[in-house]
């Protein structure tokens, strides 16, 4: 199953917009946990996150026939740019629907990156709601964030409790088609 993760990895496109961000040693940390902590650095990517990787990734995937109707989706922040920027460089039509509460450096940063805002609902779920509306009412595709064939889970998770000292590692399966 790794290696038919690595594979995807290394063979799928999304480098034609995203770059291959270094590993950054966490010195202070790697001491105080006494073990080597390496930083992934995704906020080197254009859009100062790792979400350009799936969106560009989602996008290259679609039919030319999805591609020419656009895309729709609800977001408030990192995965809206990155799918703003992808859809840019793949000359296809995105509408971000975003919480009139989002703020104004986040709507900025969609438009400028060719992204068409949609400002509606003061929350989160009345604007993803509105996006599956839309979308199912003019037959286009969603790039909602939720796990998919096309975007399957890594296979590991990462977290960091609240106690200075305590990390752990869980390892969950992922269908990796």
């Amino acid at each position: 199953m790794l290696e038919q993760y690595v594979k995807k990895i290394l063979t799928s496109r999304v480098y034609d917009v995203a770059v291959e961000t270094p590993l950054q040693a966490a010195n202070q940390l790697s001491e105080r946990l006494g073990n080597q902590i390496l930083l992934k650095r995704e906020d080197l990517q254009p859009v100062y996150s790792f979400k350009i990787r799936g969106a560009y990734n989602k996008l290259a995937q679609l039919t030319a026939e999805e591609q020419a109707r656009g895309v729709v989706t609800a977001s408030a922040g990192n995965h809206a740019q990155g799918l703003a920027l992808a859809a840019k460089v793949l000359g296809v039509k995105a509408t971000i629907v975003m919480p009139k509460t989002t703020p104004e450096i986040k709507v900025q940063g969609v438009r400028s990156r060719g992204g068409k805002v949609v400002l509606h609902g003061d929350s989160f779920p009345e604007a993803l709601a509105y996006s599956l509306r839309r979308a199912t009412s003019i037959s286009i595709p969603t790039m909602t964030r939720t796990p998919s064939p096309a975007r399957a889970p890594l296979p590991w998770k990462f977290s960091v409790s609240s106690r200075a000292n305590s990390m752990r590692f869980s390892f969950r399966s992922a269908a990796v088609g």
